[in-house]
């Protein structure tokens, strides 16, 4: 009777070990352990600004118009920022370009104190910010990815991606709630200030980061033929192609975060303010799926798991479309976020082992382009659906468009399909 208890016993923390979050990249590098401390402040502070931009152009104008408006200038931002950072992200320093890009952050997150601080800042100048915190943004994030993967054993980068997720998640679930206090008991002038006191401390990673000048000296090319070379590289490397299409059709078909709104209202009969249930079901999906992501470490077929995942994202919110209760959407909402925390960390993981050295950066440059830009079209074609049809039609056909484009790029991308743990082919 002992022995089967202990066998009972050591089975059960056996799986306990196998979904716990793995934290050995932690262990195992100062320097990633200096970003991901540096990212678990800038990430929740990024959320300050978010709430508090909304807040202050709803305030200095009532328009949904102008409102919407932001996302238009963040991403005109993000591309510049994009088109920018490849020219440079593979030919310089990661550690000195890491510092440049929090000096970058840290001007558009004071042009938008120092509008506050005004109190009623002209709205160009609130978008102006914006877009140079997402053009900065373009190449933090990139090389935050590229400095991963030169720091950490690749086996660990399943892991590390989960403890960014962990990160990113736990801001979006936390930070906006932070902010709307902050802001309640003082003013948005406060959110600013904490957002750029928060970019502070990654400089302050940055700064102790060891250097990391480009490896290969025959690859330090910058300007035109460096973007370019960085987009080719994509265009025919059909495995890491293949994790962009993948997305993109998960999140311009699967995330009808717009039409929440009117779903709170008309499905689930329920009062707007109720509107952020929906949101923080994603987020707390998203959380549970990277703190119990320790299995990730294990699975070799990581190609067929990131299709497997993105099926079953389109299946959740197909299934959040057709629920008429607000607790079983809320639970599909969580499913699918589970889902998409999955896919993030083995797509992220193949592109860290698949993409070369001397083009890391460029292509995670592309990368940033394709998971932000894509929930913005995503939010223009659930719109339009539910335009011509309705807001429950436009889900319900946008989480079946995932699945069938999810089986389509599985068929057209066997590679996708083959790519296994380490695989860099």
């Amino acid at each position: 009777m002992t022995d089967a208890a202990d066998r009972t016993e050591a089975s059960g923390r056996g799986w306990f070990r196998r979904l716990a979050l793995d934290v050995r990249p932690l262990r195992a590098s100062r320097d990633f352990r200096l970003i991901w401390l540096g990212l678990l402040v800038t990430a929740t502070g990024s959320q300050f600004t978010l709430v508090a931009v909304f807040v202050q152009v709803t305030n200095l104008t009532g328009s949904e118009a102008a409102v919407g408006a932001t996302g238009l200038a963040y991403v005109l931002g993000l591309i510049a920022g994009a088109l920018g950072g490849g020219a440079i992200l593979d030919a310089v320093d990661r550690r000195r370009l890491l510092m440049g890009a929090q000096i970058g952050l840290a001007i558009g997150s004071g042009i938008l104190l120092t509008g506050a601080i005004t109190g009623s800042p002209p709205l160009w100048l609130i978008y102006l910010g914006l877009a140079v915190l997402a053009a900065s943004s373009a190449i933090d994030s990139p090389t935050r990815s590229a400095i991963t993967a030169r720091v950490l054993d690749p086996r660990l980068l399943p892991a590390a991606q989960a403890l960014n997720q962990v990160v990113w998640n736990a801001a979006a679930l936390i930070g906006p709630l932070l902010a709307g206090l902050v802001i309640a008991a003082s003013s948005v002038r406060v959110a600013y200030t904490v957002d750029l006191v928060s970019i502070g401390c990654m400089f302050v990673a940055a700064w102790f980061l060891r250097p990391m000048p480009p490896e290969r000296g025959d690859h330090a090319d910058t300007g035109w033929h460096a973007i370019r070379e960085g987009f080719s590289f994509a265009r025919r490397h059909r495995l890491i192609l293949s994790t962009f299409v993948i997305d993109l059709i998960a999140m311009i078909f699967g995330l009808p975060r717009v039409l929440f709104p009117f779903l709170i209202v008309e499905r689930f009969d329920q009062q707007q303010e109720a509107i952020g249930l929906l949101f923080a079901a994603l987020a707390v999906g998203a959380l549970l799926g990277a703190l119990t992501s320790g299995w990730t470490g294990h699975v070799l077929r990581q190609g067929r798991a990131v299709i497997v995942s993105v099926i079953a994202w389109g299946l959740a919110i197909v299934a959040f479309g057709l629920s008429d209760q607000l607790w079983v959407g809320l639970v599909m909402l969580a499913l699918a976020g589970w889902a998409d925390v999955i896919s993030a960390i083995f797509r992220t993981t193949i592109l860290q082992v698949a993409a070369p050295e001397h083009l890391r950066g460029r292509l995670f440059g592309i990368h940033i382009l394709v998971v932000t830009g894509g929930p913005r079209l995503g939010d223009l074609e659930a719109g339009l659906v539910a335009g011509i049809t309705t807001p429950v039609f436009s889900v319900i056909s946008g989480g079946v468009a995932c699945v069938v484009g999810a089986l389509i790029v599985a068929g057209a991308f066997p590679e996708l399909r083959r790519a296994r743990a380490h695989d860099t082919s």
